[in-house]
């Protein structure tokens, strides 16, 4: 089964809407506070940590998938953030076969993702990773810009990676890594970024 889904050839593989060459279409959210700091969000009973991320429903655009799932994940609504920069193209990221249920393989490779850069204009306490019945997180934290992605799982770290670059120089102008982006060179991570970790 086929269908169109903005300009793309779509097919609907197990309710999952697929690209001709097997990757599922959707959005991931790197959201700032007023310091920079990005969210972190804790999988849910896991050890891994990722930014917030889903699939785009079919008749969705990007940014209104974007919408449903920063609620659906953290709990906000548009009016809590602004929209500050995207990513101009796709970025794509395979799975590995043993991530992927056994009847799905040969038709599901992958995710390709418009990643979107938001600024918090609301407060830490409209946060909730409670907003549905099915949670993807069970804590967050604030981190630095350029967190640490050992915590990532492996297959996502090229994304992350090139989301975090591509995007880099949208971050507002009052955070003083931009004279290191400037340079060509990253700030050094430690922990002094944040300290403040909260459990749902």
């Amino acid at each position: 089964m086929a269908a169109v889904h903005n300009g793309f050839n779509i097919k609907i593989w197990d309710l999952i809407m697929l690209d001709r060459d097997g990757f599922r279409p959707n959005v991931g959210i790197i959201l700032l506070n007023q310091r920079n700091q990005v969210f972190w969000g804790k999988r849910i009973r896991t050890h891994s940590w990722q930014f917030p991320q889903g699939g785009i429903d079919r008749g969705e655009t990007p940014e209104q998938a974007m919408f449903r799932e920063l609620n659906e994940e953290v709990g906000l609504q548009p009016e809590h953030v602004r929209v500050v920069a995207r990513t101009r193209d796709w970025l794509r990221y395979e799975v590995p076969d043993h991530f992927i249920r056994r009847e799905s393989r040969g038709h599901y490779k992958g995710q390709k993702q418009i990643w979107f850069l938001l600024q918090l204009t609301g407060q830490d306490w409209d946060l909730n990773l409670r907003a549905t019945e099915h949670p993807e997180f069970d804590a967050w934290r604030w981190n630095d810009y350029w967190v640490p992605l050992d915590m990532v799982v492996e297959f996502k770290r090229g994304v992350y990676e090139m989301a975090l670059t591509e995007l880099a120089r949208f971050l507002p102008k009052q955070d003083q890594r931009l004279r290191y982006l400037r340079q060509g060179a990253r700030p050094r991570h430690d922990d002094s970024g944040s300290d403040e970790f909260h459990a749902s």
